[in-house]
């Protein structure tokens, strides 16, 4: 999951300057043959790799071509921004919106929230009539320089979080992902598109990119990147991580494995809140709902926590197999930090409330593991499923399995399931820039807030390790389609359903 620096150092150095010189004259630079003749703008070190691929290189260049100012432009067909006294010097004021047709009844606001009018299967375009959305009320009581930034930037609301118009070139590290690497990933988040994407992934499914350059200039072309901000203006958020645990079990209560992993009760739906974990624990009639005995108690604790595992699972006649389980529900107990209780008890200090410290705890004072596990109330029931595929993920909130390195899991509030986002954070417990794109797929109940992730590790021990040190500063840019980049009014956010427990394994919300 690491990224080849010398492989994402090619598309970067083709994309950048583009990006920074001026427009590219390409009417002038085609041939009457029709083979593209490369820009005199286009550095020499890039002209002989333009001029390899004429057909793809025409293309990219035609779709650059509109966007080598970037963020001057709201969008196809989106509102004019109008440029206020005090933006910052890069503000430059964009080019009066062409009359438009009329403005859509569909209201913008209401497909950024997930939600898409019954009847409506494509996405509308909103006119030149629709008027960008200005900075709250409260923004005069932020910084100067918070409040000259968005100056004239048309702003997103969203419930927890608004979205800032941004020029490509303030994404730190654009260009230097492998873009190929994480198509899979969108097209994944395309077997299931969200509200105004159906003709993107339509799109996408054709395409195919055949290199990491073709892939950003179709992104560039398209969508448009917001910052995203609390909506009191905080840029800057936290990181974690999370990954599938891989255990050792039994299909029966066997020797040391004797902690077993529940499917729901037939009156879990009936009784909210259901019973508490101690109650749970305690009660050894529900053992007969067993789908699976592991050794440890916090192994099981662990899988509830990420919601989701992989078993290798000896049967009762001696065969071992791999299967899956996956989150089925809950008890609608609330949720508490194991971590947490331990550094209120002080019996560890904070430093070293993560999983290996936990466990480290635990083989010291295994009189009082109970204790602390019940401290937290929540506990998850599971389903099986088969393992057909070792190389595909768990099912993510959004229905589609998860990719390693490539998922993470939001606030929907903040960031809706199917979104591409530029994440931009750095490597576990390292000043290491971790910069690339992601798609939001997934959800956590502890996973709050406008900057918040999850970044989805994958599974194995070096997933586990990864996800266990994760927590990161973090700053997070959307890329949203052009011809929805409109928005006068809020709507409700459909109730999220959070598909983890926790949706950390360490992080803001130790285990």
């Amino acid at each position: 999951m690491t990224t080849s620096k010398a492989k994402a150092a090619s598309a970067s150095s083709k994309i950048m300057p583009m990006i920074s010189r001026g427009p590219l004259n390409v009417d002038a630079g085609l041939r009457r043959g029709g083979t593209a003749e490369v820009p005199t703008s286009v550095p020499p070190s890039h002209r002989q790799d333009l001029r390899a691929a004429p057909v793809l290189r025409a293309t990219v260049l035609w779709g650059l071509a509109a966007l080598t100012i970037l963020g001057l432009l709201a969008g196809c067909g989106g509102p004019s921004v109008v440029r206020e006294p005090g933006a910052p010097a890069s503000a430059r004021p964009s080019p009066p919106t062409p009359a438009g047709p009329p403005a859509s009844k569909v209201d913008p606001a209401r497909l950024l929230n997930g939600e898409w009018p019954a009847g409506d299967r494509s996405p509308a375009t909103p006119g030149a009539g629709a008027a960008a959305t200005t900075s709250p009320t409260g923004a005069s009581t932020a910084p100067d320089d918070r409040r000259a930034d968005t100056a004239g930037r048309q702003i997103l609301p969203r419930e927890r979080a608004r979205w800032v118009a941004a020029e490509w070139q303030e994404l730190p590290g654009w260009g230097q992902d492998r873009a190929l690497e994480w198509w899979p990933a969108l097209l994944r988040g395309c077997e299931r598109p969200m509200p105004g994407w159906a003709t993107l992934c339509q799109q996408a499914l054709r395409l195919r990119p055949s290199d990491d350059l073709e892939a950003y200039a179709w992104l560039m072309k398209r969508l448009q990147p917001y910052r995203v901000e609390s909506p009191e203006g905080d840029r800057e958020g936290l990181a974690t991580g999370y990954y599938e645990p891989q255990l050792e079990a039994r299909r029966q209560a066997l020797g040391d494995f004797r902690v077993p992993l529940l499917a729901p009760p037939q009156d879990l739906a009936q009784r909210r809140p259901y019973d508490t974990r101690q109650q749970i624990d305690s009660n050894s009639q529900l053992n007969r709902l067993s789908l699976a005995w592991v050794q440890d108690p916090l192994d099981a604790l662990v899988m509830q926590i990420q919601g989701s595992g992989r078993l290798r699972v000896t049967e009762s006649d001696g065969r071992s197999r791999w299967i899956r389980l996956s989150f089925a529900g809950h008890n609608e107990q609330p949720y508490r930090s194991m971590g947490q209780w331990l550094i209120a008890q002080g019996e560890l200090k904070a430093t070293e409330a993560s999983w290996p410290g936990i466990k480290d705890w635990a083989r010291r004072h295994p009189q009082k593991l109970k204790e602390a596990m019940w401290a937290n109330p929540r506990y998850v029931f599971f389903r099986e499923e088969p393992l057909n595929d070792p190389a595909v993920g768990p099912r993510g909130g959004q229905g589609v399995p998860l990719t390693p390195g490539r998922s993470i899991a939001v606030d929907k509030a903040s960031i809706p399931y199917g979104t591409p986002v530029w994440l931009d954070t750095t490597e576990p417990l390292s000043t290491t820039p971790l910069r690339r794109l992601v798609m939001a797929q997934d959800t956590g109940a502890a996973i709050t807030g406008a900057v918040r992730a999850d970044f989805f590790w994958g599974w194995g021990e070096q997933a586990e390790q990864q996800a266990g040190r994760m927590k990161q500063p973090l700053r997070l840019w959307v890329l949203w389609p052009r011809e929805l980049s409109a928005s006068a009014s809020l709507s409700p956010v459909t109730p999220v359903t959070p598909s983890r427990t926790s949706g950390s394994s360490t992080g803001s919300a130790a285990p």
